[in-house]
């Protein structure tokens, strides 16, 4: 494979990855902290690699997260056959938003979660009362069975990404 040939397959597969963190709704977030190991499904919206979720500080991952901001996270669908298992795996590490970031990622939620925007006057509270964080990964998987059995090609993450 001529070094044309590995860039354009690089540049392939980021976009498969960007592709699936964008088709996608749910992470399974890993903090360790204080309270020991923890793991938690959270929603998410996506610009580019940075992803962006919200939960209540008081909860057993906000309080990791405040001791912590080291994670792993994965992203899949549940699959049936092993052979069609795509995901992503990554590591980073994760920050409080404030101000116009934290305007922006709600924001960003709501364009991709558009149900919230017709919420109840409550549940709109809520959002505004709870933490805002984004995820920036320092490395990434994409994981494709259908390329063989635990086949996963680390994409590259420019500056720009994080």
């Amino acid at each position: 494979m001529t070094g044309a040939d590995r860039l354009a397959a690089s540049a392939e597969r980021r976009e498969l990855a960007l592709a699936y963190l964008a088709g996608h709704t749910v992470m399974s977030l890993s903090t360790y902290g204080r309270q020991g190991l923890w793991a938690a499904a959270v929603f998410y919206a996506s610009d580019e690699f940075g992803l962006y979720f919200l939960s209540a500080g008081h909860t057993r991952h906000g309080q990791n997260l405040s001791d912590n901001p080291r994670v792993a996270a994965t992203i899949q669908e549940n699959y049936a056959d092993w052979p069609a298992i795509q995901g992503i795996q990554l590591e980073g590490n994760v920050r409080l938003l404030s101000g116009d970031q934290r305007a922006a990622a709600i924001a960003l939620y709501l364009a991709k979660f558009s149900f919230l925007q017709k919420a109840t006057q409550t549940l709109q509270s809520q959002l505004e009362k709870v933490n805002w964080y984004r995820l920036t990964p320092d490395r990434l998987y994409f994981v494709d069975n259908s390329l063989g059995f635990g086949h996963r090609d680390e994409i590259e993450l420019s500056m720009t990404d994080g």
